[in-house]
């Protein structure tokens, strides 16, 4: 795989993705209060649970990587929709210390919430297309310095890859789908986002998430059922439309867990 730009995705891609929207639907079920009930009681064990913190981390290790596809329509596959993000190296790159800052445009007042979005030195994952494992590193370049062509004061983000010959970082990285076919039978979705300490083997925190598509499916006017079912979600991802704040969700919460090394 070769060093690339971070492709842009934010919320500029909004309106492209789902210009005309129609609005939520009624439930097309017989009984269509089934779907909330069940969704509320899944609620009930979704949140973040986070045991200990942990300072001056350096690099995590990303055991599973997210898949490139988003998937928007598909009831029973089980590739934790809830969690979606950035998929494969833009997802490992959204770990990486100048991703964020660089390819993004911050408003100017920042929301008195707003995540450090400090991120790490390295990331480590395995390639699953040969089973070894490579560590990533980036930077921030400033084109205009060295090429022609390019606005001055303008940075994008670059990243490398190396095979990973050392130890690999203490600290680990995962996502499962906690599905049930019950729960996808009313098009409700499960999430965990897990930090593990490797070494003790120890899960030190744990996101759990649900979310449900109160239209059953929906897929009229290039409706998609997922997405749309980010504005019903325990923990909530904000105000419609909520599937733009999905992307860097998973390294917003390690952040919670593992705190950057300050990056001088």
């Amino acid at each position: 795989m070769k060093n690339n730009t971070l492709r842009f995705i934010g919320l500029s891609l909004i309106p492209v993705l789902f210009a005309g929207c129609a609005p939520e639907r009624t439930l097309r079920k017989e009984h269509p209060d089934a779907a909330s009930v069940r969704f509320e009681a899944r609620c009930k064990t979704a949140g973040e649970f986070i045991h200990r913190t942990v300072e001056n981390v350096e690099g995590v290790y990303l055991l599973k990587v997210r898949p490139e596809k988003i998937n928007r329509s598909e009831q029973y596959t089980y590739d934790d929709p809830y969690g979606r993000d950035h998929g494969g190296e833009y997802y490992i790159r959204s770990f990486l210390h100048g991703a964020y800052t660089t390819e993004v445009t911050l408003p100017k007042v920042l929301p008195p919430d707003f995540p450090p979005h400090i991120a790490y030195g390295f990331v480590d994952a395995l390639d699953a297309s040969d089973g070894k494992r490579y560590r990533y590193t980036g930077r921030v370049e400033e084109p205009a310095l060295t090429k022609k062509g390019f606005l001055p004061g303008h940075k994008i983000f670059v990243h490398s890859r190396s095979l990973a010959n050392g130890p690999a970082p203490r600290f680990g990285v995962t996502y499962d789908d906690i599905s049930t076919k019950e729960d996808r039978d009313y098009w409700i979705a499960g999430s965990s986002l897990k930090v593990i300490d490797l070494e003790k083997n120890e899960i030190i925190a744990e996101r759990i998430g649900y979310f449900y598509d109160s239209a059953q499916g929906d897929t009229s006017n290039g409706r998609s059922p997922w997405l749309r079912a980010t504005s019903n979600a325990c923990p909530s991802f904000g105000s419609t439309p909520a599937f733009g704040r999905q992307p860097n969700q998973a390294a917003v919460f390690v952040e919670k867990v593992l705190h950057p090394q300050v990056v001088k």
